[in-house]
């Protein structure tokens, strides 16, 4: 019996969604990348029409949003089916070490198979030994030979040019 519940975002979550993305950008030493708006995250997560950018678990203690986990749907063309990409999982300093981490990361496992996704698949930055050590002691492995890459501002913006 945990002392924690796991359910789906609501729209009265974002402030604290926004809440933890800004103390995940500071634990990965980028705070001034947070930039998102609570308004858009509503908008992304709960729109007025269409279907939702992402889907978000929350964990709630003692009435209070302490860790989250925001995920979107992927598609290999390899498998052929859809799969989970993991964007963020953050669990607040002082409730690390209580097992949210670990029920969270079960949950989105659970929804994979239910949907019958064959990958669930995230990255993590190379320094964060912690989490890579927590993701490896879950059966999660690295897939060292795939190098991210990624465009935006002015070379987003130039290579929109030339196409």
């Amino acid at each position: 019996m945990t002392d924690f519940e796991i359910r789906d975002a609501r729209r009265d979550d974002v402030p604290d969604l926004i809440r933890l993305v800004q103390a995940l950008a500071e634990y990965e030493r980028e705070p001034a990348s947070a930039v998102a708006t609570t308004e858009q995250f509503a908008n992304a997560l709960f729109p007025a029409q269409g279907s939702p950018a992402a889907s978000c678990l929350v964990v709630e203690r003692d009435e209070q949003v302490v860790a989250m986990a925001l995920w979107f749907t992927t598609f290999s063309t390899w498998t052929g089916q859809q799969g989970m990409w993991l964007e963020d999982l953050f669990v607040e300093a002082d409730q690390r070490g209580s097992g949210i981490g670990r029920a969270l990361l079960g949950r989105l496992a659970q929804i994979c198979v239910e949907r019958g996704f064959p990958r669930f698949e995230w990255t993590v930055l190379d320094w964060n030994t912690p989490s890579i050590e927590f993701y490896r002691s879950r059966g999660a492995l690295p897939q060292s030979e795939w190098t991210t890459f990624r465009l935006d501002g002015e070379a987003l913006d130039r290579l929109a040019g030339e196409g």
